[in-house]
């Protein structure tokens, strides 16, 4: 005896169903996180994402300026957009240029900023030590 044609259709849907739901599933649970990739690298490549990560996020909010201003005007996207085509050499080179100055500027303001916290740290420690090794102020105490 043959089956109705709704029980097959409702096999068909089962187990695509249970195809998407293993999918699903396995995606879930075998996909790492932002985190867990991060402490998967080497600790040269986790210093080197450190450093470059404020700049990514410049750039992230420079571009969503401009693709703000783009949305605001009637013009189509290609008369609109401040974004340089890719195909032109000058352009680009001068943007990457410009990315690259930034970016070295960046790293240059972080190394400043490390330099100036280990002179802090040994301004402190020498005062510290010149305290210690001063006689104390309370010499009328034991007179």
């Amino acid at each position: 005896m043959e089956r109705p044609l709704w029980f097959r259709w409702l096999r068909v849907y089962a187990y695509g169903g249970a195809i998407i739901a293993t999918g699903f599933v396995l995606f879930k649970y075998t996909t790492p996180s932002d985190e867990e990739l991060i402490r998967a690298l080497s600790p040269e490549l986790r210093l080197q994402f450190e450093r470059e990560r404020q700049l990514r996020q410049a750039e992230q909010q420079e571009l969503m300026k401009i693709v703000q201003e783009t949305a605001k005007s009637k013009d189509p996207i290609w008369r609109t957009g401040s974004i340089d085509s890719p195909f032109e050499r000058n352009n680009s080179q001068q943007s990457r240029e410009q990315f690259q100055r930034v970016k070295a500027e960046e790293i240059q303001r972080e190394e400043l900023q490390r330099v100036r916290q280990e002179l802090q740290q040994i301004r402190q420690e020498t005062s510290d030590k010149t305290r210690k090794g001063l006689p104390s102020n309370n010499w009328w105490k034991f007179w």
